[in-house]
């Protein structure tokens, strides 16, 4: 018998969803009221009523067995039991009628016939409770059913999904049998890989987080893969999510999928692509009227599904934008549709962490157990820190109060309260930049208020002019407010002013319990990263807690494959202008004494910009090209081609710490010989930095280390990290700063860098 997990939802929509996408405008607010209507109508019943009532039932049907679970909203239990889904809407009562959504009983027959089932029930009732969120008036439906009638229903729609469920069972059938007799890629382990992947496998069983520090050599991205997919045909899991901050990371790990696949494993791999830039369109417009690959979505991508998943493993952007067009298909709808399908997400990390743009499918109804792999997670923390803060801009405020001023008098005028507001906060205090904890209460209801009012005009006035730079507004403004609710002991509310300017933040300090109440929701969460070092500091600040698996890595290379020089002179801002001189003969020496091709990496692009004329100046019989701000793909892309690993000539590319050289890429060979890093990497001091130093102070912590030095520490470890990518690699790293001496740098130097020798 062929197993099938699915939920009531993703059954009944597969096979009676139709029509277009709209995403046309639709109020924050009117969802929260929807809860609330949930809310209002589950509090006024009596005693005999259950809500949230979670149902699972197993239903034969041909030669599968489905497994189906969801949760109604609730169950009347008197002398006939009454299944009852709350469906919340702003249209007036008086035009829905019984038949109004097809969808809708569906699901309420879906749930009655389990219910029934499992409790030998001869009969059910089903209710359809509609609800107005504006008056909260109710109008009722309520159908009996006989359990052979929703019998006969359910074998329908089993009957109709029954194409996709056969596909399904055989692509399991066929990725099991290739992941039983897979074998590891390579001819060996490299040492420590083997341990790596034993303890993911591990975490994945027991259903832990684990934290892992694992040096460039170690093989993170197949010692990831490769145990979870193991885990993954054993029924340990039902899904990978493998987590990436940049492009190339992702690329690395679709390239570990290829050299799998061609050692046999068949498995469905889908990288999602950000909705801009994969959207067809010039401007992104979901909509019938604007779009035609929205006009009538829903009525052909079932077909598209089927075709894509019966015949690609590997489903990139190419493959996605393809069968798109075959199908005249939304592609980024069409690629969160397939990624409930496929055994493998390849995706940014906003997908599962920012709660502006996480993928609702994977929500609180999915019944999925997910292995979340996150790689370079050391770049999760700051992320974190904007995925969970919050700015509004006065400026922005009185530039949208303009345009309003002869469009709605009522938003013109809630606009001018938010401004005073503003005033307030602006006049309590005569510093540039000032602090407080506890949310703005004041400002926050006057926000909500200009929501839902905005809310209807932006409903009826779609072809307005500026409708766009207020609907910006009122995204920025919805954020906030979602942003005040996560709001605790954790956060910091911060202003900063500029003549009559103001800008009030909701700023998160520590993302920790965040992150660790969103890892919860999987069966396993892997941190791993080259640099995750002091672990015990990643450990904490990523959510970890004292039961979560550590594991720290050396690296498995030689270390004398990497010579280290350190020159202790300071680079501090002040002592800068007489650094250029004396940093670029320091690059001359390591070129002559150790010809190729090297990377030097500085703290800021002034200081970069000035030693680069300085030694362009000097050594103008040297190759040399210098990293620019804003580089799209294709710059990026040249930049690093020039470094050719056949070419006789040095060349010399200058950097910045942190960017985007410094991390990910992989120069082997003789494309790089060596990297020079100016500098310990400390992160500009600023405010944000500062009052995340003081938060940590007040919990005993080191608050200068967890805000400057760990992270600067990181990016010189990542900066390093370019040089040796191979066993066969030789290269040369320089550190140029007097800190690098001191005792609280060499205790964070890893094992590999201690046999460094100083220079003058």
């Amino acid at each position: 018998m062929n197993l099938i997990k699915l939920s009531v939802r993703e059954l009944v929509e597969f096979v009676l969803r139709s029509g277009s996408i709209d995403s046309s405008f639709k109020g924050t607010s009117s969802m929260q009221e929807g809860v609330k209507a949930h809310q209002i109508i589950q509090g006024k019943q009596d005693d005999n009523y259950e809500k949230e009532v979670t149902l699972k039932g197993e239903i034969e049907y041909k030669d599968f067995k489905f497994i189906i679970e969801g949760r109604c909203d609730g169950v009347i239990k008197e002398e006939r039991i009454t299944i009852d889904e709350i469906k919340s809407t702003s249209k007036e009562l008086m035009f829905i009628e019984e038949d109004f959504n097809k969808v809708h009983w569906a699901q309420g027959k879906v749930y009655g016939y389990i219910y029934a089932i499992k409790n030998n029930l001869p009969d059910i009732n089903v209710q359809l409770t509609y609800v107005n969120t504006e008056n909260y008036d109710e109008k009722k439906f309520l159908k009996s059913f006989k359990v052979e009638e929703l019998e006969e229903f359910i074998n329908e729609l089993l009957d109709k999904y029954l194409e996709l469920a056969s596909v399904k069972v055989k692509l399991n059938e066929r990725r099991n049998e290739s992941i039983s007799t897979l074998e590891f890629p390579f001819k060996t382990y490299r040492k420590g890989q083997r341990e790596m992947a034993v303890k993911v496998y591990k975490a994945i069983d027991e259903g832990k987080r684990l934290y892992i520090k694992a040096p460039t050599g170690i093989g993170k991205t197949i010692s990831t893969i490769f145990p979870s997919l193991k885990a993954l045909a054993e029924g340990g899991i039902d899904k990978i999510m493998y987590l990436t901050a940049k492009t190339i990371t992702r690329t690395v790990a679709e390239e570990t999928f290829k050299i799998l696949r061609n050692s046999g494993l068949k498995s469905k791999v889908l990288t999602i692509t950000a909705k801009e830039k994969i959207c067809f369109n010039e401007e992104v417009s979901c909509n019938k009227e604007n779009c035609i690959y929205a006009d009538g979505y829903y009525d052909r991508v079932n077909e598209g599904i089927l075709d894509i998943i019966s015949n690609e493993d590997e489903i990139n952007r190419t493959t996605i934008e393809t069968y798109a067009k075959k199908y005249r298909l939304c592609p980024f709808e069409f690629s969160l549709d397939i990624s409930n399908l496929v055994d493998c997400v390849i995706c940014d990390y906003n997908y599962v962490f920012d709660p502006r743009v996480s993928l609702k499918r994977y929500g609180e109804d999915e019944y999925g157990s997910y292995a979340v792999l996150i790689d370079e997670a050391h770049n999760l923390i700051d992320r974190a820190r904007g995925m969970f803060s919050a700015t509004i801009d006065k400026s922005k405020i009185m530039e949208i109060r303009k345009i309003l001023k002869y469009k709605d008098k009522t938003l013109y005028k809630q606009l001018g309260e938010i401004n005073k507001e503003f005033l307030s906060i602006r006049n309590s205090d005569e510093e540039d930049f000032s602090t407080f904890k506890g949310k703005p209460k004041e400002l926050i209801t006057k926000v909500n208020t200009f929501i839902t009012k905005a809310e209807n005009w932006l409903s009826k006035n779609q072809k307005e002019e500026g409708y766009k730079d207020i609907l910006d507004l009122y995204f920025s403004f919805t954020s906030f407010i979602r942003i005040s609710k996560l709001y605790d002991e954790r956060y910091i509310t911060y202003v900063t002013r500029e003549r009559s300017q103001c800008i009030v933040t909701l700023f998160c300090l520590d993302p920790s319990k965040l992150l660790r109440e969103i890892s919860k929701s999987h069966k396993t969460t892997v941190f791993f990263s080259g640099t995750l070092s002091p672990l015990e500091y990643y450990k904490e600040v990523l959510g970890g807690e004292e039961k979560d698996e550590i594991l720290s890595l050396k690296s498995p290379y030689v270390r004398e494959n990497l010579e280290i020089f350190i020159y202790p002179i300071s680079t501090r801002y002040r002592h800068r202008e007489f650094t250029y001189s004396r940093i670029c003969n320091k690059i001359n020496m390591l070129i002559e004494a150790r010809p190729g091709n090297y990377l030097i990496f500085f703290p800021s692009y002034s200081y970069m910009n000035l030693t680069y004329e300085e030694f362009i100046k000097s050594y103008s019989n040297i190759n040399t090209i210098i990293q620019k701000g804003d580089m799209n793909e294709e710059e990026r892309e040249n930049f690093l081609s020039n470094f050719n690993e056949d070419s006789e000539k040095t060349l010399v590319g200058f950097g910045v710490l942190g960017g985007i050289f410094s991390e990910g890429i992989d120069l082997k060979g003789n494309r790089l010989n060596g990297v020079v890093v100016v500098g310990v990497g400390l992160p500009q001091v600023c405010t944000e930095r500062n009052i995340i130093k003081e938060y940590y102070d007040l919990k005993d912590r080191d608050g200068y280390d967890y805000s400057y030095v760990y992270p600067g520490m990181n990016k010189v470890m990542q900066a390093a990290g370019r040089v040796i990518r191979t066993e066969q690699d030789r290269g040369t790293l320089l550190l140029i700063d007097d800190r690098f001496v001191s005792g609280k740098y060499i205790d964070l130097m890893p094992y590999e860098w201690l046999h460094y020798k100083v220079i003058k």
